[in-house]
């Protein structure tokens, strides 16, 4: 019974896959059938976690315990919120465990960013303007944050260069949000593309940062150019 139970799975999950190959280009097959085999993809569906990419950050807090019970996290480029998550269970802002300190999350993103306990959401707002650092400071306790974390990356417009150029002064700009938000001694997260620009951006969070290190987490796909800069004890400029 077992074994037959088995072959119908099979069968109706390569039903399922024509389904959805069907009517695709041969990009879009080769995208999906990555996606279907790849192993974190079923762990996020299994854990409940909005996207893959929450194993990076959850990579990343293991090793250096960026997010501890009580802190306030800023996640810039939130959407769809899988970052959010790690950062709600580590900081505590749901309040699931009365015995530790309750943190708070705030996430930022252009696009709409579904509702989550224990996060306060700004879709449609850009990390760039003073109206959402204002915004920012409205909803952090005491008016600053412990982490700023960022995920976000440009529309892929299929030239590196122009891509990674985009992606460095997505960082770049976090140098300014830290500047209005982060309390001195804390910490930054986040993802850059490999290329020419690498330097220029580490030179500039290691004249702010205390320890600044590359990082490539094991569910960042080997292929990929994607890496994470960990700049860590911030010093707040002189006024």
């Amino acid at each position: 019974m077992w074994w037959l139970y088995q072959q119908r799975r099979r069968l109706h999950s390569s039903v399922c896959l024509l389904k959805k190959l069907k009517g695709k280009s041969p990009a879009e097959q080769r995208w999906l059938m990555r996606q279907l085999k790849d192993p974190y993809v079923k762990a996020s569906h299994a854990q409940n976690f909005r996207c893959r990419s929450a194993f990076k950050l959850l990579e990343i807090d293991d090793q250096f315990r960026v997010l501890r019970p009580g802190y306030s996290v800023v996640d810039c480029g939130a959407a769809p919120g899988a970052w959010s998550q790690v950062a709600v269970q580590r900081v505590n802002s749901a309040g699931t465990d009365p015995a530790l300190p309750r943190g708070t999350v705030v996430g930022v993103d252009l696009l709409h960013i579904p509702p989550l306990d224990g996060a306060h959401f700004l879709s449609s707002h850009d990390v760039t303007d003073p109206t959402t650092h204002a915004k920012l400071l409205e909803l952090l306790p005491d008016n600053h944050a412990h982490v700023i974390l960022s995920d976000m990356a440009p529309n892929a417009s299929g030239f590196h260069e122009m891509d990674h150029e985009k992606i460095i002064s997505m960082c770049l700009s976090l140098i300014d949000l830290a500047e209005k938000v982060l309390l001195p001694g804390g910490s930054l997260v986040c993802k850059y593309w490999d290329g020419i620009l690498v330097q220029k951006l580490q030179a500039r969070l290691s004249s702010v940062f205390s320890s600044v290190r590359t990082l490539k987490p094991h569910a960042s796909r080997k292929d990929s150019a994607e890496r994470y800069f960990l700049a860590r004890m911030y010093i707040k400029p002189g006024k």
